[in-house]
């Protein structure tokens, strides 16, 4: 699977986990949603204070496992490196973020956007290097 088919089914797809790498080198696994942003990045919002984002500290590699809302079916596996992209500089990404994930507009952005800010929420933001699986079974 290229990296392009595996974008395209997460447009549609969101329900996620994502796969870092702990300080002692065993996996840390976290349930996640993730979307598309408008460069071709997998994007995921979570709190600075997060485990995750200590793992991408160390190490900014990443592996994100997505499928279907029914869970058995079809489903994608994504690598790549990692950019933690904190606020201010997020913001607008979390509002386009949401509007991918929700499927619509949120009732109250400024109430998003002081939640963004009091859980000190940031984007992570995954370059593809390797998309799969190539076959099933």
């Amino acid at each position: 699977m290229d990296a392009e088919a595996a974008r395209e089914f997460l447009r549609s797809n969101h329900r996620a986990v994502l796969i870092t790498t702990r300080a002692g080198g065993r996996p840390q696994s976290s349930p996640v949603a993730a979307a598309v942003d408008e460069d071709g990045r997998v994007v995921v919002s979570t709190r600075e204070t997060a485990m995750k984002v200590k793992n991408l500290e160390r190490r900014p590699e990443a592996t994100l496992c997505v499928f279907t809302d029914d869970f058995f079916g079809p489903w994608v596996q994504v690598d790549g490196t990692v950019e933690i992209v904190r606020l201010p500089q997020a913001m607008e990404r979390l509002v386009d973020y949401y509007r991918s994930v929700s499927g619509g507009e949120h009732p109250d952005w400024d109430d998003y956007r002081a939640a963004m800010e009091r859980d000190r929420r940031v984007m992570l933001s995954l370059t593809v290097t390797a998309a799969g699986p190539d076959r099933s079974g």
